[in-house]
């Protein structure tokens, strides 16, 4: 039987069949079943070997070296993780927002910041809680077109997933950046079996350049799942601000909470850390210390 091997990408997996993207097209895969008695599951991101048969369907042969993953929302190799945090209308909940920026440190993906609804109320807030945070942000409007192009700039040639509470404005963003994201898909949702699936999964989408978008559900899982990379020993070093004063402190041990001799909190009492970003960092560190789970806490602007 004649055959063919191509190397893809997983745009979507669902119910069994994974949506690769191929030079040629996307083909409709089953995964052979040495996955399962390895116990791996192929992820939307996976970079894959396939092999098409003369049917036009394909099975996927070998999932390649992952740099990331993620099982909750199940993700992998994403590059760029952009956390889309409302000015208001809700609230900004920063301690989600940092245990999120803390986790993508650990995983190794690039974190980035964008401050919506400057319509409705300035950003200046959250601007100063972050401005020493080395995490990059963004401020925009999207009702308006504010600020989007500069978001639009940083996603050639990336995997970049984008989360946020609901109602901060994540779709809104994606849809004033790409011209309704959503409804351009049309044709590709056809292939991708749209109609003969009705679960919700994570699906990246094209947007030219060599990127690709993944609008990631589920803000709070996200950021459970990300918190599996943070341990008590790397933590101090997920918050980038905290680098510069790190071995600085009177006692090797120095947890960055309350020591005396403390370089971190003499740097928070001088305004180079944001007292925000340290109770997040505290909180953090005796949640863990404890071994209690991460809990969401809201602390509004």
């Amino acid at each position: 039987m004649n055959q063919e091997l191509r190397r893809g990408l997983i745009l979507k997996g669902i119910d069994g069949f994974y949506y690769v993207e191929t030079p040629q097209g996307i083909v409709e895969c089953r995964a052979r079943g040495i996955f399962r008695r390895l116990g791996m599951t192929p992820l939307a991101g996976d970079h894959v070997q396939i092999r098409i048969f003369q049917n036009g369907d394909g099975a996927v042969e070998q999932i390649l070296p992952r740099r990331n993953s993620l099982f909750r929302p199940p993700v992998a190799n994403i590059d760029q993780l952009t956390v889309v945090v409302s000015t208001c209308e809700p609230s900004p909940n920063l301690f989600l927002t940092d245990r999120i920026l803390v986790g993508a440190e650990a995983a190794g993906i690039e974190p980035f910041l964008v401050f919506s609804k400057m319509d409705l109320k300035s950003a200046d807030v959250l601007c100063g809680i972050y401005r020493n945070s080395g995490v990059r942000f963004f401020c925009i409007s999207a009702l308006h077109g504010e600020g989007t192009e500069s978001v639009k700039s940083i996603l050639a040639g990336k995997i970049t997933a984008f989360t946020g509470n609901s109602g901060a404005g994540k779709s809104t963003l994606l849809n004033a950046m790409f011209g309704g994201l959503y409804l351009q898909t049309g044709e590709i949702s056809r292939k991708l079996g749209r109609g003969r699936h009705t679960t919700r999964q994570v699906e990246l989408y094209s947007i030219g350049s060599g990127g690709y978008v993944v609008d990631t559900p589920g803000f709070s899982s996200l950021g459970s799942a990300l918190s599996d990379a943070v341990t008590l020993e790397n933590l101090p070093l997920c918050f980038r601000e905290f680098r510069p004063y790190l071995g600085s402190c009177r006692f090797a041990s120095c947890s960055h909470t309350c020591e005396k001799g403390c370089a971190v909190l003499e740097a928070v009492q001088e305004g180079k850390i944001s007292h925000s970003r340290h109770e997040s960092y505290t909180e953090m560190y005796r949640e863990m210390k404890e071994k209690k789970p991460w809990m969401k806490k809201e602390k509004s602007v």
